[in-house]
């Protein structure tokens, strides 16, 4: 009958499609001893050339009735499967990887203060330091409203060579005597690892900016210090690039890392760049390090502060960092983004009305 011959081949597919589930999950369980292997030996997870001779082999043994092409868009399909579960094993084993919803990295300053705890840090100073004059008349609002990290940048990579670039070493003195002053820390971007031992009697903090987020001979460098880093997130990079920026200062000795999100750069022209606050979210799920928004740089105005102020927080980011000058317009770099010493209290003024949700 026909209705039993039908019956009887579903059986076998049935049978059929068990015995490939089996096979695929041995095949996933070898592969995945082959990504320990690779991960050991310090190579990558994907091999093109290896790729390329399986389907090959598998083009030559097929007997149809599947033709080659469905057969290679089959097994392209497994093989994208195995490389996704060879890369979620391995983030699993990254250092800056949260485990517990409990597990938390807060960054102990030598005053006692903390970063990364629950209460809402604000990092903030002018863009860069022009003169002693300037970073005072700032750092003192700062320290009104009870700011203790004060950017102290003396080195300003530029897009343009013919845009000021810092005072260089001269400007790090004037933001150390500045935050000696009325005890504040001083964060400022490093760009090579050969100032790191000039950069250790100046800077709390170090910083990387978005154009060094891959520079991994810096970052295992300062992975080597014992002071806190700030990392900032590159103009271009996916959030797993991000975390593993991060894994190399980490995976080198150094706990205490700080992430910034400041914005990618998408077709949006109203801004300088996008501020990715969904980002800001899966960094807090997917990461125990603290995470601040630079509401200056991913908006590049002034006059939208506020609001990005008030998402930072809400979002449940740890923290933000904002530029401020005593007269914008006149300012040597980003003049459109800093905010005014009233508009800074402003500022303070609003986030302290927004609940922190962790």
């Amino acid at each position: 009958m026909p209705d039993n011959r039908l019956q009887e081949l579903r059986a076998q597919v049935d049978e059929i499609n068990l015995q490939l589930l089996e096979l695929l999950n041995r095949r996933g369980r070898v592969v995945s001893e082959i990504g320990k292997v690779t991960q050991e030996m310090g190579r990558s997870f994907y091999d093109p050339q290896r790729e390329a001779q399986m389907l090959q082999m598998l083009e030559a043994a097929n007997n149809g009735p599947f033709s080659n092409e469905t057969i290679k868009a089959l097994f392209r399909e497994i093989f994208r499967a195995s490389m996704a579960l060879e890369e979620s094993q391995a983030r699993a084993k990254m250092l800056v990887q949260r485990k517990t919803d409990d597990d938390r990295t807060v960054i102990t300053l030598p005053d006692g203060t903390e970063i990364g705890n629950g209460v809402f840090t604000v990092i903030s100073g002018p863009c860069a330091v022009e003169s002693y004059e300037q970073l005072d008349e700032v750092a003192a609002a700062l320290a009104e409203r009870g700011v203790k990290v004060l950017r102290g940048m003396a080195y300003k990579p530029r897009t343009s060579p013919y845009e000021f670039q810092g005072l260089g070493e001269p400007g790090l003195k004037i933001a150390r005597q500045v935050a000696n002053k009325y005890g504040m820390f001083i964060t400022s971007e490093i760009m090579d690892k050969s100032d790191i031992p000039m950069f250790m009697d100046y800077v709390d903090i170090f910083w990387v900016g978005a154009r060094n987020m891959q520079n991994g001979a810096l970052l295992k460098s300062l992975g080597q210090l014992n002071r806190p880093v700030i990392l900032k997130r590159g103009l271009a990079a996916t959030l797993e690039e991000f975390l593993y920026a991060a894994e190399y200062i980490v995976s080198s000795g150094n706990p205490n890392v700080m992430l910034i999100e400041r914005g990618i750069r998408t077709f949006e022209k109203w801004t300088r760049n996008t501020l990715d606050i969904g980002g800001v979210a899966v960094l807090k799920l997917e990461t125990h390090l603290p995470v601040i928004v630079d509401i200056s740089h991913s908006a590049g105005r002034r006059d939208i502060a506020l609001p990005l102020a008030r998402v930072a927080k809400a979002s449940g980011a740890d923290g933000l960092m904002v530029e401020v000058h005593p007269n914008p317009p006149v300012a040597m770099s980003d003049a459109k983004q800093q905010l005014t010493i009233p508009e800074f209290h402003a500022l303070m003024d609003e986030i302290e009305r927004v609940e922190i949700r962790v």
